[in-house]
């Protein structure tokens, strides 16, 4: 992290939220999006096209986003040439740095709920059935997904703070900090 940042978390207006599968990248995003009159940009919803298959577009979409000067999305789909796109532009990055247990738990109430409600997702999409999350397949597996991952963004981290070194990380251990930065946000705001 470097020890003058480009702009103070208070005044941040491209945000990045890091944290592993059910950490609540989105909903941080949403939240933020409100209280600092950002727009959020969830990139499932550009990456998911019909029947969960990728769009084409997807990096373009990204792109195009990335260039505006104000807007807040979760910092995922590294493996499909986001990092170069995003981290240059982006001003903050909030890691949501959860214990593990809370995040699978979230998960586990995220996933149970979508797929028992049917909830449309993006483009069409509707979380998989109840019986999928039995499968081995990760890429079929929010939960295997999970486990598999758990651990990239301590491994990630240190490598992001020098290649970018103007990017101000805020690191979250448990959602009462993150609760508490929220509320000094407001008062400033």
């Amino acid at each position: 992290m470097s020890e003058e940042p480009a702009s103070s978390p208070f005044s941040a207006k491209r945000i990045l939220i890091a944290g592993i599968t059910g950490s609540g990248k989105t909903t941080l995003a949403r939240r933020l999006a409100a209280l600092r009159g950002l727009p959020h940009v969830e990139l499932d919803a550009l990456f998911h096209g019909p029947g969960w298959t990728p769009r084409d577009t997807f990096l373009d979409d990204v792109r195009t986003f990335a260039e505006t000067e104000r807007w807040v999305t979760e910092w995922q789909y590294s493996g499909q040439g986001t990092d170069p796109i995003l981290a240059p532009r982006a001003e903050l990055v909030i890691w949501l740095d959860y214990p593990y247990g809370l995040a699978r738990a979230r998960l586990l109430r995220r996933t149970l709920s979508r797929s028992l409600l049917r909830t449309e997702l993006w483009n069409g999409n509707r979380e998989k059935p109840i019986w999928a999350i039995l499968r081995q397949d990760p890429e079929q597996n929010i939960l295997r997904w999970q486990t598999l991952t758990r651990r990239k963004w301590d491994e990630r981290m240190p490598a992001i703070r020098v290649a970018y070194p103007r990017l101000t990380v805020l690191r979250f251990r448990h959602p009462r900090e993150t609760e508490r930065w929220l509320r000094s946000l407001s008062q400033v705001a």
